[in-house]
């Protein structure tokens, strides 16, 4: 029971942090579950689970803010459902899935300090982001995310501001958006493995739930964001390193 809770201490933090700079916590749930030793299986369904639950989250808070813009969204959704729910079909094994996670959690600490330490771009962002590459950039994350247990956001964030293809606003409410729907359709993927799911899992979507309402409610208004995503990204890395290791 004292583990329970402590993971649930656990992913209520990370799902907070997260909420907090637009993103819903996959990678984070994955890191933690690395440094207790948790299976392949159970890492994958469980992440997912979570993820699909605070992402949904975040989509309801910038739609009830009105800040959703459908047709910068839809493009990589289309291709990222599909994509996703095929990466969740697809099981690796224990001595691929580790390595691959670890190189997964490595890039999204890298790609997280980027955001944190870069300036701004001053170019004006087009209105909407163009549609062929959307679509095949939706794709390819889907994939991949679908098969490692992440939702996908914490990779499109930095290719849309990367790009120039969004604000920074309008890439939160894109990747919220897109977390929901990959890491749903992945986890319908990976139906197979629902048996998989910890029996505290209930528990564990409790603490989620609260702490993705409350990242996402004030986190990005009172806390340093770029204090975070470092925060966020030594843990990743870390974690990265012990599954490689």
């Amino acid at each position: 029971m004292s583990d329970t809770i402590t993971m649930a201490l656990g992913f209520l933090v990370v799902a907070a942090l997260y909420a907090a700079v637009g993103q819903a916590g996959a990678s984070g749930y994955l890191a933690l579950m690395a440094l207790t030793g948790t299976a392949a299986g159970t890492m994958k369904v469980t992440a997912l689970a979570l993820n699909t639950v605070v992402a949904g989250i975040g989509t309801w808070v910038f739609l009830r803010a009105g800040r959703l813009s459908w047709r910068s969204i839809w493009p990589f959704a289309a291709l990222g459902f599909p994509f996703s729910m095929l990466g969740g079909a697809i099981h690796l094994p224990a001595e691929v899935y580790f390595p691959a996670v670890g190189a997964v959690l490595i890039l999204s600490a890298l790609q997280m300090a980027r955001r944190a330490l870069g300036r701004a771009d001053p170019r004006s962002p087009p209105r909407h982001p163009p549609f062929p590459a959307a679509l095949l950039t939706g794709a390819g994350i889907g994939l991949v995310s679908g098969m490692t247990g992440t939702g996908g956001g914490v990779f499109l964030a930095p290719v849309i501001l990367m790009m120039g293809w969004a604000s920074a606003r309008d890439t939160a409410s894109i990747t919220a958006v897109y977390n929901l729907v990959n890491s749903a359709a992945a986890l319908l993927g990976a139906w197979a493995m629902w048996d998989r799911l910890p029996a505290a899992m209930p528990v564990w979507l409790a603490a989620v739930v609260l702490g993705g309402t409350l990242g996402a409610a004030i986190g990005a208004r009172h806390l340093p964001e770029r204090a975070l995503r470092l925060l966020l990204a030594g843990l990743l890395f870390v974690s990265g390193l012990r599954m490689l290791a």
